[in-house]
């Protein structure tokens, strides 16, 4: 079988699950897991290397996804290390004629946004009333909170010298 009569056996599957990734409020998905899935359910089996099938494979859910006036559900699928879309994400908004996102973090919130919809079109259990707020998958969250934390935070100044005011919050200088 050839590579491209795989993927064009897998994408109907990945198509599948991900729209039941998008049944659950705030679930992602990893490549890895995707690709997994996709052949367990296919039985249509390779050895090759996931990140030199998987993008063709979300490529066609991509399209799939626009033609049927579906929210992007690739943005669902993110790194396991560091829970971030991929650089294919950027077929999102090609095919939908965005221009593409060059800073990383506004690709994430890009994709937050899209999650969002998908999972207020596939009307994801756990959805709250008011329907929702974008977010960053559960991984990446985590390492923007750690970061947040490690920035130290200025240090308050003396309203009357602008002098960084010591531990004790009284100016040296000025009281």
């Amino acid at each position: 079988m050839s590579a491209e009569e795989a993927w064009n056996i897998w994408a109907p599957h990945a198509y599948d699950l991900l729209v039941e990734v998008a049944a659950r409020y705030h679930a992602v998905i990893t490549y890895g897991e995707v690709g997994k899935e996709v052949q367990d359910r296919s039985r249509v089996r390779t050895s090759a290397l996931l990140q030199n099938w998987i993008g063709a494979v979300l490529g066609r859910v991509v399209r799939r996804a626009h033609r049927q006036d579906h929210p992007a559900l690739t943005a669902l699928v993110v790194h396991k290390d560091d829970g971030k879309v991929g650089v294919g994400y950027a077929e999102v908004l090609q095919v939908a004629g965005q221009q593409p996102v060059e800073d990383e973090m506004e690709r994430e919130r890009h994709a937050a946004s899209a999650r969002l919809d998908c999972y207020r079109y596939f009307e994801a259990s756990g959805l709250p009333a008011d329907g929702g707020k974008p977010a960053l998958a559960p991984r990446l969250e985590q390492a923007v909170r750690r970061q947040r934390a490690t920035v130290p935070q200025p240090r308050p100044t003396c309203a009357r010298c602008g002098i960084q005011l010591p531990v004790s919050g009284a100016c040296d200088y000025c009281d």
